[in-house]
Order: structure tokens, then sequence, then C-alpha cells
């Protein structure tokens, strides 16, 4: 199984506007760049933060989920 099969849905909502918010901001910058714009490269740059931050919230949930999953195969075992 995958990340994705396994995840929660908070996981997968984390994910997906993970990557949403890098594409603005991927995509502002390139707009910033050729169009010279230096407050858009700012705010560019605030998008592809957020992002980030977004994800690193998104392995901490799938690690969180993966410690609940092996901590409720002992105990099924152990019955």
């Amino acid at each position: 199984m995958n990340p994705w099969d396994l995840g929660s849905p908070l996981y997968r909502k984390l994910v997906i506007s993970a990557m949403v918010l890098i594409g603005v901001g991927i995509l502002l910058s390139v707009v910033a760049a050729v169009a010279s714009v230096q407050p858009l490269t700012w705010a560019a740059l605030a998008f592809i933060i957020t992002g980030l931050l977004t994800h690193l919230a998104g392995l901490v949930v799938r690690a969180r989920d993966a410690r609940a999953r092996q901590a409720a195969a002992r105990s099924g075992r152990g019955s």
C-alpha cells in the first residue's frame, strides 16, 4: 500500500493544499520574473514557503497515522 491509500483525510488535504500552494508560488515566480515585478516575487516566495510548511505538516500527520496503525496492529496481535 502507498501513503496515499493509507493516509487519513487530513493527510490528503494537507498534501493537496501543499501542492496547490507551491504551484501557485512557482507560477507567480515565473510571472514576476517575466514582468520584473519585485513585490510579486516576494508574494511568490511566501506561497512557496507556506506550501513547504504545509507539506511538512502532512509528513507529521503521516508519521502520526503510521504510529497509530502500528500500535493498533500490536494490540491486535497481543489479544
